[in-house]
């Protein structure tokens, strides 16, 4: 048995004029006091509801307020405006939720995303917003039907962790202990042993290392989970807490990873595309309006929608970091001083060469490979040079780096002696190390950074709009 219940997208899309149906959500607009521009959230478009004032008691009328909660009752009928179907000749109008204007935070009128950051608990009513959540949602679900259809196994990898995956230490701590009066030991350092664990923890970086035992046993899995970092970082590109999917593939080398991301982005792409085309046309529209004013080299050089179906339309560019870098230094932006950091073999690149890369060079997605091992993290196939690694990493315009991955160190002795350089202790990590030494496999995984993904797709600018409840230095709030 289905829900008899309709949402307003139902409506929109029935062909049953003269059914009566009932209705409800948020009043977007109410014009003339006669036609309320209803949304329940569940379609970019509102249903237009038609009432009779003169059968309508008066003080209803006045309770009919923005973003007011109301249930309509009436007979569908074919609008005659454009832009819709269908509408609804109301019989009956119930307030759900009064709205008093005058204490409501949001108002009818433009507001900026920052003001609406300080009103988290409402701006999903925008339709900016409302826009960017469904989309969301849409993502995550292609997220999972992508990776069930190539038989990857979703594994659920732990958010509280003793590993630090990547190495940096930029963790948040889990403790029981009493902060003000901890435990110590004799020699006066913290005494672990008495907190809930016995030892240090922390919250995930990455499930990575953990999916790679999965990897190691069923052959293809993923990790689509919470991932936190505590790096003090302010730019519109990062957040402190943030969601992470993380494919993990035994058999699979560099050329299979870089293949499954490709892959893998464009199907993204292509779903939303597909299902969610009122959003993205919505925030197309969005973004043409906000730079109307704006000077041609701050505009961006493609539509939203146009840029995702160049996406998926074009191969993406496949260089080396030595490449990459030859390419920066012959650069025009380069050899005028216009580069904010250096360029140089064994630096990383910054935002800004990525974007040059992805934006002014090759004018489509890039993916770079094969890193210094310096600047890489410990579990990263080294070449046979002896000076990289099988790492990729892919670029997208507007916000660089999308995706990070490599091919794993397969070899027990190469990772040990890797683990050595970068002072990795050996015994917290044996159980890494055993994967290699008992029926150990060739493998490789990436990560992709959800938020900048949906960040990609609805063209946002700052990260901390495509998420519900940013977390950010400073900012726990709601």
């Amino acid at each position: 048995m289905g829900l008899t219940k309709k949402t307003i997208a139902d409506v929109l899309q029935t062909a049953a004029t003269g059914e009566e149906v009932t209705v409800s959500g948020w009043v977007r607009a109410f014009r003339n006091q006669r036609f309320i521009a209803l949304n329940d959230g569940s379609t970019a478009q509102s249903l237009q509801i038609v009432i009779e004032p003169e059968k309508m008691d008066e003080a209803l009328l006045k309770r009919i307020g923005f973003h007011a909660c109301v249930q309509a009752t009436g007979t569908l009928a074919e609008s005659p405006g454009a832009g819709q179907a269908v509408e609804v000749h109301a019989s009956e109008i119930v307030i759900l939720g009064d709205n008093p204007l005058s204490e409501y935070p949001l108002q009818p009128k433009r507001m900026t995303m920052e003001f609406l950051r300080e009103n988290a608990a409402f701006r999903l009513r925008t339709q900016t917003l409302s826009s960017v959540f469904r989309l969301r949602h849409g993502l995550g679900h292609a997220i999972h039907k992508y990776f069930h259809e190539n038989r990857f196994y979703y594994l659920h990898t732990p958010i509280i962790t003793g590993s630090d995956a990547e190495g940096a230490g930029e963790m948040f701590r889990v403790t029981t202990l009493d902060i003000e009066n901890p435990p110590r030991t004799e020699d006066g350092h913290i005494d672990w042993k008495k907190d809930f664990f016995g030892h240090p923890t922390n919250l995930t970086v990455s499930g990575q290392l953990q999916a790679e035992t999965g990897a190691l046993s069923l052959g293809r899995v993923y990790t689509f989970g919470p991932t936190f970092r505590a790096e003090n970082s302010n730019t519109p590109r990062h957040l402190a807490e943030f969601w992470m999917i993380e494919p993990e593939a035994a058999f699979f080398d560099l050329k299979d990873d870089m293949d499954l991301a490709e892959d893998f982005l464009k199907y993204l792409i292509r779903y939303a595309l597909e299902y969610y085309a009122d959003d993205l046309a919505f925030l197309d529209k969005r973004i043409q309006q906000e730079e109307r004013n704006m000077k041609k080299e701050d505009r961006r050089p493609m539509g939203l929608l146009e840029t995702l179906e160049f996406v998926i339309a074009n191969p993406f560019e496949r260089i080396t970091y030595t490449e990459a870098i030859r390419l920066l230094q012959n650069s025009k932006p380069y050899k005028k001083g216009r580069f904010q950091f250096p360029v140089e073999w064994g630096r990383d690149l910054q935002a800004e060469h990525e974007r040059w890369l992805v934006e002014k060079k090759f004018d489509r997605p890039v993916i770079v490979t094969d890193y210094p091992k310096d600047i890489k993290a410990f579990y990263m196939r080294l070449n046979d040079d002896g000076k990289t690694v099988a790492a990729m990493d892919v670029l997208f315009p507007g916000i660089g780096e999308v995706i990070g991955g490599s091919q794993r160190e397969e070899r027990y002795d190469t990772l040990l002696q890797r683990m050595e350089e970068m002072n990795i202790p050996k015994e917290e990590m044996q159980w890494y190390l055993d994967l290699r030494k008992f029926g150990g496999a060739p493998h490789a995984g990436f990560g992709l950074g959800f938020e900048r993904m949906v960040q990609f797709v609805t063209g946002m600018s700052n990260i901390r709009d495509v998420i519900a409840f940013p977390r950010y230095p400073g900012h726990a709030e709601f």
